[in-house]
């Protein structure tokens, strides 16, 4: 077992990063892991490797991802999209339940209780898929919400309904079958409301009160959660889900001043658990399985593609507002994973015992649609959102986070080379100037809860704090790192005292930017005194070595757009400059105006130093 264990999570963290290196999604990887450790090699056999535990782990791993889901349900998010996502999350459950067990009757050839079971499995498309993918295509903000509301919030709701419509199945020939299966479902509710609501309540007072150290607040929360999940489940089977699911949206929206760290850490764990189920998925497939497979499953696999999808997408939306190319792009994208592999394995033994023969088309038909929605969603969903037009607006905004008269000429200049830039400050009038200039800006505080919701502040590439306060500074740079990258935050030179314990560690501050250590106050000085702006283009005529030969000796480098466009500041670690590199250089006022004559390029395929407003 431990070799299995051991080699499932290398291969899915290995699959995650080739995912990130080669702009794959990461679903794909994971699924093709799966196949050929498991039944095209046999060096992996879950069932045999993990035994009769592995249907609980795999539960309980469900839980905490449905919970970590929850908690990135923002209700801000719901201003813009509360119509669509209430059709998506109820009238669109309805219509694929109903139209995919007509499809699943008339096109698969299943008899109508199995085929009721198979639509309620299927409703459910869940996080464990939607996330990555999502995280892979960037979409804009309204979009994504759709697709991340509909898949955390039917996850639980569809494997609740494939419960009701399995209890229907067991008691319909012991009475009164329908009375059973609307106790059920109201007990359900009602459990998880009270526990996943309550126990949310419940943790925030102890947080808030200092009744739990800071080092054992994410422990506590997932032991909750697994807590939630069990006492849910021995009230009402399979309801844990939807209380877990409750209980990470109640907790998400009570603005507790810890739940960054901690919705940080669930993030983490969350990648290890999807990538382990994943791969745990695939390998779990038989030969048994694959044997199942005849023409009218196939059929029936690309009917849910084609048109119980679309069908029920397009009916559910009507009138509700949504855009067009939303409802073209949600109607195709549906990928189905964990759970409804989990829900088919669990159900289909017992129906198969029970006298339901075509309950053995339960497991083949779901890893089908598994496998089918992950390949062919996993690679449209990117191209289908370039081409609709529905991507995170920019290629990469850069963020200047201070409105001085020199961050304001310097984004003056980054604008004139066509980069997306933003200025940000909470002072009204320091942006004054720049909107005068045509500089896009954000009025209001970056940290704050606000910054967040804000439309204006989406897709940051990378960010430059650039306020007098250098302790300001650092608490932005750590507040965007955990996001873009530690390795895309910047920060100038701390001048404020050469004493180390006056200073922000370099651990807990961005990036010192510039190719020399120039601090705020005196690059503000040296534009007082003249200093301007200069642009530069790296060409085979005017290599990095002839350009760091024109530069004065107290020039400073800011910052380099190589020929892909986006922007990097310059630092200690930028690397060497090369054919197609842009540098903007802050230099002195002489310089400025020897420059302007002495580099007039020769031709027009030699474009050397030219000066830029500043």
């Amino acid at each position: 077992m431990t070799h299995a264990l051991v080699s499932i999570l290398v291969l899915g963290i290995g699959c995650q990063w080739l995912a990130w290196r080669f702009r794959l999604p990461a679903i794909v990887l994971l699924a093709a892991a799966g196949l050929l450790v498991g039944p095209l090699t046999g060096w992996i056999s879950p069932q045999q490797d993990f035994g009769a535990g592995l249907q609980a782990v795999t539960s309980l791993f469900v839980a905490i991802i449905l919970f970590e889901g929850g908690l990135n349900l923002q209700f801000h998010e719901l201003r813009e999209t509360a119509k669509v996502t209430r059709r998506l999350t109820s009238v669109g459950v309805i219509l694929a339940w109903g139209i995919g067990t007509a499809v699943a009757h008339f096109v698969g050839q299943i008899s109508w209780g199995v085929s009721a079971l198979l639509g309620a499995i299927l409703v459910v498309t869940g996080p464990t898929v939607i996330m990555p993918l999502l995280k892979h295509a960037k979409l804009n903000r309204r979009t994504a919400s759709y697709l991340k509301w509909e898949g955390i919030i039917n996850d639980p709701i569809g494997v609740l309904l494939a419960v009701l419509v399995y209890q229907y199945m067991l008691y319909s020939g012991e009475g009164p079958a329908m009375g059973h299966v609307l106790t059920s479902l109201a007990l359900a509710v009602s459990v998880s409301f009270a526990l996943g609501g309550g126990m949310a309540w419940a943790l925030a007072q102890c947080f808030r009160q200092g009744w739990i150290p800071e080092y054992l607040k994410a422990p506590s929360i997932i032991a909750s959660v697994l807590t939630v999940y069990a006492l849910a489940d021995l009230v009402q089977h399979e309801s844990g889900l939807l209380a877990t699911t409750l209980m990470g949206i109640v907790m998400g929206n009570m603005r507790l001043r810890s739940l960054e760290e901690m919705r940080r850490f669930k993030e983490y764990l969350t990648l290890i658990l999807v990538s382990f189920l994943f791969v745990v998925l695939t390998a779990s497939l038989t030969l048994d399985t694959l044997r199942a497979i005849h023409m009218p499953l196939i059929l029936m696999v690309a009917a849910f593609l084609f048109i119980v999808r679309p069908a029920a997408v397009y009916l559910a939306t009507i009138g509700a507002g949504c855009d067009w190319r939303d409802r073209l792009l949600i109607g195709w994208i549906a990928p189905r994973g964990v759970v409804a592999a989990a829900s088919a394995g669990a159900f289909a033994p017992a129906l198969i015992e029970a006298g339901f023969e075509d309950a053995k088309y339960l497991v083949p038909a779901v890893f089908m649609l598994i496998f089918v929605t992950v390949l062919a969603h996993g690679f449209s969903l990117g191209p289908l959102t370039r081409m609709l037009k529905l991507g995170s607006p920019g290629k990469g905004r850069v963020l200047i986070v201070g409105a001085s008269p020199w961050a304001i000429e310097l984004a003056l200049v980054l604008k004139n080379l066509k980069q997306d830039v933003i200025i940000a400050d909470s002072e009204w009038a320091r942006l004054q100037t720049a909107r005068q200039q045509g500089i896009e800006t954000w009025f209001g505080e970056v940290l704050s809860d606000m910054a967040e919701e804000a439309m204006a502040l989406d897709n940051i590439y990378t960010v430059l704090a650039a306020t007098g306060n250098n302790h300001y500074n650092s608490m932005v740079c750590n507040h965007y790192a955990p996001h873009i990258g530690r390795h895309r935050v910047f920060q100038p030179h701390d001048a404020g005292s050469d004493r180390e314990k006056h200073q922000v560690p370099e651990t807990r501050r961005g990036i010192t930017a510039f190719s020399q250590p120039v601090s705020y106050a005196e690059m503000w000085t040296r534009l007082i005194r003249g200093w301007g702006f200069r642009k530069t283009s790296i060409t085979d005529s005017f290599s990095e070595a002839a350009f760091l030969e024109s530069l004065p000796d107290n020039a400073v480098q800011l910052a380099l757009i190589p020929e892909n466009g986006k922007l990097e500041w310059m630092s200690k670690g930028t690397r060497h400059l090369q054919r197609g590199d842009v540098v903007v250089s802050f230099v002195p006022a002489e310089a400025k105006s020897k420059l302007a004559k002495a580099d007039k390029p020769s031709s027009a395929a030699e474009i050397g130093p030219t000066e830029l407003p500043g």
